[in-house]
């Protein structure tokens, strides 16, 4: 990487980064990468979404390529493989300088291989970076970076960044277990979602005030944060202000299930997860939050 960000007093490279999708997760983590003193460039699809980061100092771009031209680090925050793929190679012509690519969204294991075969062909160093965590710890940047890389070296030029957006990046040994991981976190996680609903659910349909199972739940060995938040978000119906879109998640669980099947699983649970989200979505609850599919359970019950 070059040294034309070296600032004097510290003599540690500060790297311009330019982020690609400036969507919930994207915006959030370009604020903690300009908060972090780094050189921010920005772009998206629909410019007016990245135009609020000019006041952090981001240059906001019209193009993929305007956005890495000079750029050391390209952090990719898309919707899905496909649209990945398509906008690295609309950003092509600005890869002259070799920057290196963290790519953060969730893709099936051999999405990530095949992600990084791209990053060979467009002659840039590859850094597959799945993120755990949702719309507050990428506002807080308390992100998880689950990691790993073809290039030993690239591990060190993106450490600001990573430091900038998570609290915590775990290293992997190769390309492809990262994205093994998320799939396999977030079947616990949408699985625990669902479990909620439907907890909520029984209990109201026998005659028990559900906020008593949250209130049974807290304390016990089975609590965690994420209960004492999903569960009374649902019984509140505070589910339209999204902190992880349930088309997303629907989007999530066709990994999952693709994912286990071509390894030969059936995952009885996270099958029937996949057909709840995305009867949910379905339904016109894609763009709320996933927490949403309470709804669907208690529609179900009645």
């Amino acid at each position: 990487m070059s040294g034309r960000n070296r600032t004097p007093s510290s003599g540690q490279e500060r790297p311009v980064v330019a982020v690609l999708g400036t969507g919930t997760m994207g915006e959030a983590m370009a604020r903690n990468i300009a908060a972090a003193g780094l050189g921010l460039r920005a772009w998206n699809r629909n410019r007016a979404v990245a135009e609020p980061l000019a006041e952090v100092g981001a240059e906001v771009c019209g193009t993929p390529a305007e956005a890495c031209r000079g750029a050391d680090v390209v952090l990719t925050a898309l919707a899905n493989e496909k649209v990945v793929a398509d906008v690295m190679d609309q950003a092509r012509d600005g890869l002259d300088d070799h920057p290196v690519w963290v790519q953060t969204c969730t893709v099936s294991p051999d999405g990530g291989r095949r992600l990084a075969e791209q990053a060979t062909r467009l002659d840039v160093a590859y850094v597959e970076a799945p993120l755990l965590g949702t719309k507050e710890p990428a506002a807080a940047g308390t992100l998880t970076v689950l990691a790993a890389s073809p290039q030993q070296e690239a591990r060190e030029e993106v450490r600001p960044v990573l430091e900038a957006v998570g609290s915590r990046t775990v290293w992997l040994d190769e390309v492809g277990q990262p994205s093994s991981l998320k799939l396999a976190y977030n079947a616990w996680v949408l699985t625990t979602v669902e479990g909620i609903a439907e907890s909520l659910t029984l209990a109201d349909a026998l005659g028990v005030d559900p906020h008593l199972v949250i209130d049974v739940i807290d304390g016990s060995g089975l609590n965690s944060p994420y209960v004492q938040s999903k569960g009374p978000r649902m019984l509140d119906d505070d589910l339209d202000t999204p902190s992880f879109p349930l088309e997303a998640a629907a989007k999530d669980a066709d990994l999952i299930t693709d994912t286990a099947r071509a390894a030969g699983l059936h995952l009885g649970i996270a099958e029937v997860v996949d057909e709840r989200l995305h009867l949910a979505a379905d339904g016109g609850l894609g763009r709320a939050d996933v927490a949403a599919t309470y709804r669907t359970s208690r529609q179900a019950a009645s």
